[in-house]
């Protein structure tokens, strides 16, 4: 198994939560739950084997596969083979039910010191049996919580999983919430061996951070070398990871698969999207993206000023995804044929321009989460500005509020290309666009961001080793 990088805050929140079982022990309820949620693969149970694994104390893992009634005595036969303490109940008897399975573990674990139990797919359980909420609400309440217990539930469908908190649901305040997201720019870039910053924001826009594709990428290979070995290969994870997910997420979905696509072809408002998936009826194409922004996948953005606009534009919110929709997924017949060099050819002849806009979003949270940038007022929300006919389009647009700010903090433009400085005609260029952007006044702070540098007087100068800063 690879190296186990990143996750230090994920990895503090759970040993802090641990902490609290083991501070708890003697009281009432030393109990403690974390709901665990996060897109599939970005490593979700790969953090929790590793937190149980130095955690030094007796745990369970297990993961429901959707077998209906036999998951309860599957649960049970993981228990039994687990190192907790009283496991040898479940060999005894062997429940049938969540109910009892529930109230067995209760007996099993250790009353002196803490016991972690982890539920991986827990909305699994919940979609095959709609009671399981209210039966482990039951069990936590009147025995689990009771116990020193660190119960964890995990689940990749993150609709359902933030749904198991809501006010109508049986643990509703039974939880503590976590979010795992991808890896970072900077943790993407530690499994890649990325030797410079700008080389960590590529492997990020090709990988997305995602842990598999990551630890397939050979330590020091530069990224057109990853890209050649893992286009030659139809099986690596490059190429299958997407559609893994795609399949999962929307297995019945064929008409927002084919609005995704759209989205990850190129096209950014409604209507050119809906045009382009079909001609698909308006209310179609609204659903279509309701869902794809219920499950995350897409993002909706809007222009970022002191006014209202409804110039919606959608965007693929994962940078993998992303990558793979442009790149990947329309040529996977080249690819299974092994021609997988010619899908390299035109990655390599459409990459600048494709990453020019990949990056934004990325380099706007970077702005983010480096507020106060040194010269820059605060700002705690960073996004761009368009029209309808894109005249002007600024890159970068700060302010204290989004969509519509009370007042605008600073503004700025992006350069990300290789051996191309951002001069000072595209500083003048921007200051003739912010005439035309609500709430830009003279004098507003500028920043410039360039992956070769800024030749420009008059700005604050942003590049890779900056942004990747904020990571």
């Amino acid at each position: 198994m690879a190296a186990f990088v990143g996750r230090t805050r994920e990895l503090k929140s759970l040993d802090h939560l641990l902490e609290r079982v083991r501070s708890g022990l003697g009281k009432a309820a030393p109990g403690q739950c974390i709901l665990v949620r996060g897109r599939r693969r970005v490593g979700k149970s790969r953090l929790l084997e590793q937190f149980c694994e130095k955690s030094g104390v007796p745990y369970v893992f297990f993961c429901a596969s959707q077998q209906g009634a036999r998951e309860a005595v599957l649960f049970g036969e993981e228990v039994a083979q687990s190192s907790l303490p009283g496991c040898e109940l479940f060999v005894d008897s062997r429940p049938e039910t969540w109910d009892a399975a529930l109230r067995t573990l209760a007996a099993a674990v250790d009353e002196a010191g803490p016991t972690i139990v982890v539920i991986d797919e827990f909305p699994y359980l919940v979609g095959q049996d709609s009671s399981i909420e209210a039966t482990f609400q039951k069990q936590w309440d009147r025995l689990l919580s009771k116990k020193p217990v660190l119960l964890v539930l995990i689940g990749s469908d993150l609709t359902a999983m933030e749904a198991l908190g809501a006010h109508s649901r049986p643990f509703y305040q039974r939880g503590t919430e976590m979010v795992v997201g991808a890896l970072s720019p900077v943790e993407t870039a530690e499994i890649v061996g990325s030797p410079t910053a700008a080389d960590a924001f590529d492997a990020y826009l090709v990988t997305g951070g995602l842990p598999l594709i990551c630890d397939g990428w050979p330590a020091r290979l530069t990224m057109w070398e990853f890209l050649e070995g893992a286009l030659s290969e139809p099986t690596s994870p490059l190429i299958v990871s997407a559609e893994r997910v795609l399949a999962a997420e929307f297995p019945a979905e064929a008409q927002a698969r084919s609005v995704l696509t759209q989205i990850g072809a190129g096209e950014v408002t409604f209507t050119n999207i809906a045009r382009a998936a079909g001609g698909l009826q308006q209310m179609s194409a609204k659903r279509s993206l309701d869902l794809l922004g219920k499950k995350y996948v897409v993002a909706k953005e809007l222009p970022l000023s002191t006014a209202t606009s409804h110039e919606a534009r959608y965007r693929v919110a994962d940078p993998y995804l992303r990558f793979w929709l442009r790149f990947i997924g329309p040529y996977m017949p080249e690819i299974e044929r092994g021609r997988g060099d010619r899908v390299l050819t035109r990655i390599v002849r459409d990459w600048a321009t494709w990453r020019g806009r990949a990056i934004e979003p990325i380099i706007r949270e970077a702005l983010c989460r480096l507020s106060p940038v040194t010269g820059l007022p605060a700002a705690d929300y960073v996004g761009g500005f368009w029209t309808r006919n894109n005249i002007p389009e600024i890159d970068i647009i700060a302010g204290d509020a989004s969509p519509v700010a009370h007042k605008l903090a600073y503004a700025g433009t992006i350069k990300w290309l290789d051996n191309k400085e951002l001069t000072q005609a595209d500083v003048h260029q921007l200051v003739g666009n912010l005439t035309q952007v609500p709430g830009a006044t003279a004098g507003l702070p500028l920043v410039a961001v360039s992956r070769s540098g800024v030749n420009a007087t008059g700005v604050v100068r942003l590049g890779p080793g900056d942004l990747i800063a904020a990571w």
